[in-house]
């Protein structure tokens, strides 16, 4: 009795919401899910501790959908009745797609708006007048919306959520947080979602529930080894760039993947560095606008790319964290001032944002914080996928290392990060070409590449936005991942040598690209159905007898008419 999981159709759940989840293909909840969806209908308030990809936006979106529903069959009156605060605006994007998804049976009863955006305010103004049921928003945006009175909340909220609670304070959200609870009635319920419970966590505690249920579910913050693979590879810088080139052009790492690196320069950098050998693949950048950040989110889980090269919130926070290897730091400052690139505030990428079926994360650059790798990894082996992780460590990088294994193997002696073999002198045949690539690679081309990429986005952004709201289709047809070509692209290198593949991987790597195979692959094919007179009867192939009777029998038949 004690191992019966406890299943949706059980929680007393509006027959709507239970068809929304059946066509979600959820067949029952996560651990998550069981604990919080019951004690939320009670009344209780939640402070809930479950590792990243567990399910937590909707072990708190069901109870308030549901919530909802029950308030409208005694109250007819539209108004705003729960108030969703996420870190990020893809998260905010994020959570009201899960919300719209699970409404789709009662999406005229539960109305949700997402005002994260980067929008005006009188833009988003007519939304909030027609007073939705639900609104997502960012402390900043949703306390500018009350002090404009677009957004009322202290007569009618009934349900307050804080997503990502550990991230709201270090993006800085703290005096906006404490100035909106002034606008907030005085009884409501309250969740508190976090993948970790820090020290702002806990002020956010004292300032938001009462008297909560506390819920630390899955002790280990991480899967264990048998969903994830942790490994940890020493190398110095140029070894980096080796690897990665190694790694994804002999098809060593396979799947959807996630690089994150320390700085936006990095990625650009990365970016270009793959552009030489053929490799395609997208940045994540907060200088980006939020629409094309969400596109690439959104293509890569469609399955458009494979690659994705990105920086975290860490380096973004605070910027003169950024590893020394940044380009032009003096430089930036001074554009800074002039009123250059600003990066968004309200950017994150390592945290909250649900990445679909990624295969593998590699640290390029090793994170800063134990809580920024256990977001980092976190992308990967979500739900009950399997998943790698993979950390390039250089010599500077060891006492971090040292201090995320701490950590890792007090929470669960299971999760430690273990030693990538890899035979370095098996590859050393490729140094020479990422030599060569590296020297085209120059901070002038990182720079053109960082401005060039902004344009195109700016202009698909702002000049196409209502082109594509005519035309969705060719959205689709919109990349990330072109080839950006500020430095010099010396075709010969996106090709591999046989001769240079390792002997180990001879038999399981093909150097020639997927393309080539097809087009190889074509050529053999005969075109068409070949129809041949001779039958493989043993004596009848003219070629072995060197007797051919065809000539004879067409005569014979033209002496018979």
């Amino acid at each position: 009795m004690a191992n019966e999981r406890l299943l949706f159709h059980e929680m007393g759940l509006d027959d709507r919401l239970l068809k929304a989840v059946a066509d979600l293909g959820w067949a029952q909840p996560t651990l998550i899910q069981e604990k919080a969806i019951p004690l939320a209908l009670e009344g209780k308030d939640l402070l809930a501790r479950a590792r990243t990809g567990s399910g937590k936006t909707a072990a708190y979106a069901v109870p308030v959908i549901q919530r909802i529903l029950a308030s409208k069959q005694s109250v007819r009156e539209q108004n705003v009745r729960a108030l969703i605060l996420v870190p990020t605006k893809e998260l905010g994007q994020q959570v009201q797609t899960m919300i719209r998804q699970l409404t789709a049976y009662c999406s005229r009863d539960v109305r949700v708006a997402d005002i994260s955006g980067k929008a005006d305010l009188s833009a988003q103004r007519p939304i909030l007048m027609e007073k939705p049921d639900v609104v997502v928003g960012t402390p900043s945006r949703v306390l500018a919306h009350l002090n404009a009175q677009n957004l009322v909340l202290h007569s009618s909220l009934e349900t307050l959520v804080v997503d990502e609670a550990d991230l709201l304070f270090s993006f800085g959200f703290e005096a906006d947080l404490k100035s909106l609870l002034c606008h907030l009635p005085k009884i409501y319920q309250s969740f508190l979602m976090s993948a970790t419970f820090t020290e702002d966590v806990q002020a956010l505690k004292e300032l938001l529930l009462h008297n909560p249920v506390t819920l630390k579910l899955q002790g280990s913050q991480l899967p264990d080894s048998g969903q994830l693979q942790q490994y940890s590879l020493k190398c110095e810088e140029e070894d980096k760039f080796l690897l990665m080139y190694t790694l994804l052009k002999l098809r060593l790492v396979q799947g959807k993947t996630l690089v994150f690196v320390g700085a936006v320069d990095r990625c650009y950098r990365l970016k270009l560095f793959l552009e030489q050998f053929g490799i395609p693949a997208c940045v994540l950048n907060s200088e980006l606008p939020v629409q094309s950040r969400c596109h690439i989110i959104t293509q890569f889980n469609q399955g458009f790319y494979d690659y994705i090269i990105a920086t975290d919130e860490q380096s973004l926070a605070d910027p003169t964290a950024a590893p020394s290897t940044t380009a032009g730091k003096g430089k930036k400052k001074k554009a800074a001032a002039k009123g250059g690139r600003v990066k968004d505030k309200e950017y994150g990428v390592s945290r909250g944002v649900d990445f679909q079926n990624v295969a593998n994360v590699i640290n390029f650059d090793f994170p800063t914080t134990v809580e920024s790798y256990i977001h980092r990894v976190g992308r990967t082996a979500r739900a009950d996928n399997p998943g790698t992780a993979l950390s390039f460590i250089s010599h500077t990088e060891l006492l971090l290392l040292s201090e995320v294994e701490d950590a890792l193997i007090g929470d669960n002696a299971d999760c430690a990060l273990k030693p990538y073999e890899f035979k370095m002198e098996e590859i050393e045949g490729f140094r020479y070409r990422c030599r060569d690539a590296m020297r085209s690679v120059t901070k002038q081309a990182v720079k053109e590449a960082r401005l060039k990429e902004i344009k195109q986005e700016l202009l698909n952004s702002e000049k196409l936005k209502t082109y594509f709201e005519d035309n969705p289709r060719d959205l689709q047809l919109l990349r990330h991942d072109k080839d950006l070509h500020p430095a010099v692209i010396k075709p010969h290198l996106k090709n591999v040598p046989e001769y240079l593949i390792p002997e180990t991987l001879k038999g399981v790597v093909n150097p020639l690209s997927s393309r080539r195979r097809r087009r190889k692959r074509e050529k053999t094919k005969p075109q068409g159905v070949v129809k041949s007179n001779f039958k493989n009867i043993p004596g009848k192939n003219p070629l072995k007898s060197f007797r051919y009777t065809g000539g004879r029998n067409r005569k014979d038949k033209a002496g018979q008419s």
